[in-house]
């Protein structure tokens, strides 16, 4: 299969990678920045563009770009590429329907996981979130998939909308709390590793059991001196935004553990 990625970001970069690894041949990277897509296409034995009105029909075209960006991309291309090139968006939170009113030949291909390019990517425990306008194109994208990984999954934008936001609280809004974390003891010149063990046990214990029933700690024991203390500390260290966030988590927890 020869494949073309739009894009060269984290997510083009990981996978792109990841199926050269497994011997799918990337024609091109198009990126608006040449430079970017110049560092991607290197290290896959690919083409680099920075107009789009250079492509080249390929078997599969994959848009990996910012979810807003989408749709523009989806409008240039479908007066450059015909029906014969399946076009697939990587994002968890767009429409499918988004590339089908612009291109018959559609689907979705989300990697349901955290990008960085600091970190190479486990793609054996991944999960991938499929979809696709034809039942022949899904089972291309299927087995595509499973070149990488066998967490194969069959949803609808819905679903994969609701997996989405689920994954924003459970990665990126954890992750925050973990910056706050690390900002908080390092204004009182404590070694942010020693959260390290606690952090991985949360992690694992929520992963095991059902969040609700694991959760601790002096909001869900309603322990007003405790939370008193905490939010004078952080007033303290005049961290109003973490104070903010503070009374919002603390409360929302209270109300989900307050006995009936």
């Amino acid at each position: 299969m020869k494949i073309s990625f739009i894009g060269a970001g984290r997510v083009a970069t990981h996978l792109a990678h990841a199926l050269y690894a497994q011997g799918f041949e990337i024609v091109q990277v198009y990126s608006r920045n040449l430079f970017h897509a110049q560092v991607l296409a290197r290290t896959v034995h690919a083409t680099s563009i920075d107009t789009l009105a250079d492509i080249v029909a390929t078997d599969l075209m994959v848009i990996a770009v910012s979810d807003q960006a989408i749709e523009s991309v989806i409008t240039q291309l479908a007066t450059l590429v015909d029906d014969h090139t399946l076009i697939v968006h990587t994002s968890g939170s767009t429409a499918m329907q988004i590339l089908t009113k612009h291109h018959l030949r559609a689907g979705v291909f989300y990697p349901l996981q955290t990008f960085s390019l600091e970190r190479e990517v486990n793609w054996s425990n991944t999960p991938f979130l499929l979809e696709a306008q034809y039942d022949a194109d899904l089972l291309r994208l299927n087995e595509m998939a499973r070149t990488l990984s066998q967490q194969i999954y069959h949803y609808n934008s819905e679903q994969r909308l609701s997996l989405h936001l689920a994954a924003v609280f459970a990665n990126n809004f954890s992750n925050y709390c973990f910056d706050i974390a690390k900002q908080t003891v390092e204004r009182n010149a404590v070694d942010f590793n020693l959260l390290t063990a606690l952090m991985k046990e949360t992690a694992e214990k929520a992963c095991q059991f059902d969040p609700k029933v694991v959760q601790t700690g002096p909001a869900m024991r309603q322990d007003q001196n405790t939370l008193d203390a905490h939010q004078s500390l952080l007033q303290q260290q005049q961290a109003e935004d973490h104070l903010a966030v503070y009374r919002l988590l603390s409360e929302h927890i209270k109300k989900r553990h307050q006995v009936k």
